[in-house]
């Protein structure tokens, strides 16, 4: 069985909505829903493909607050629960 595994709003105030953790939250909300939908069906490759698009934003996102702010940057991977970025 499958659990409900999305991560709680309470986490981002109401009035950033449109900041870089903010949609981080909510990139790793959708990339957690396709997980489970792919667990399902694994050979759903538009999902897939969606899914893979969805990391790389994900990616540019986190690449560009490290850059800006690492310490908002830690905050944010350790609440969500997600791996650090590689650094060479």
């Amino acid at each position: 069985m499958i659990k409900n595994l999305s991560i709680s709003s309470s986490l981002i105030p109401d009035k950033q909505r449109g900041s870089v953790e903010s949609q981080v939250f909510y990139l790793t909300n959708r990339v957690l829903r396709l997980t489970q939908h792919l667990q399902l069906h694994g050979r759903d490759y538009s999902s897939q493909r969606g899914l893979w698009k969805i990391l790389s934003k994900r990616k540019q996102l986190l690449v560009y607050l490290y850059k800006r702010d690492k310490l908002r940057y830690d905050d944010l991977i350790g609440q969500l629960g997600i791996r650090g970025l590689k650094t060479r």
